[in-house]
């Protein structure tokens, strides 16, 4: 739906123009932007990259490589959206590309993934990074609400593949032999 209106500028696509124009600048650009580059390549990766290693050090290596995957397919997923799209940005109506938002699903796949890895125990800190990332996208006037939500929607079938992995991808530990009755 947010496609659709976005590609028809319909009322949904103008109340997100409205609701951005509102909300860019709205607090200082020294808390929005370092929030916004929370979907960075250079700061998401790393984190997923760590994520993968110690996964497959534990023997995860299914779980690891599955959440490579869904990482590799963000790119797939979202640039042909942005080309077919062309949505101008909020703060430089002379470029297109900005629909749906790269940087909050980087964020968003490579977080959520790291927590299926490490911790389930970590899902808050993964669900808060990402919507940091998007709050700060959004108020740093990077992108339209519409297109962090776009990406939002777009990448949460993927992260069903790191999530299964973690859960039915675990190596049982090897069995102990009881110690001899003497």
């Amino acid at each position: 739906m947010c496609t659709w209106q976005v590609l028809v500028h319909g009322p949904l696509a103008r109340l997100d123009e409205r609701v951005s124009r509102a909300l860019v600048d709205t607090v200082p650009r020294a808390v929005s932007e370092p929030a916004a580059d929370l979907g960075n390549l250079t700061v998401a990766l790393p984190v997923l990259a760590c994520a993968m290693a110690y996964a497959a050090w534990r023997g995860r290596r299914a779980a690891a490589a599955f959440a490579g995957l869904a990482m590799a397919l963000v790119p797939l997923l979202v640039v042909p959206l942005k080309l077919w799209t062309a949505r101008p940005g909020p703060l430089e109506p002379w470029a297109h590309g900005y629909f749906p938002s790269g940087h909050t699903a980087t964020a968003m796949v490579a977080y959520v993934s790291a927590t299926f890895l490490v911790s389930r125990r970590l899902l808050p800190l993964a669900v808060l990074l990402t919507a940091l990332t998007a709050t700060g996208l959004v108020l740093r006037g990077f992108h339209w609400p519409l297109d962090v939500l776009a990406s939002v929607a777009l990448c949460l079938p993927l992260l069903h593949w790191p999530a299964l992995a973690a859960r039915y991808g675990r190596v049982a530990p090897p069995a102990t032999p009881a110690p001899e009755k003497r």
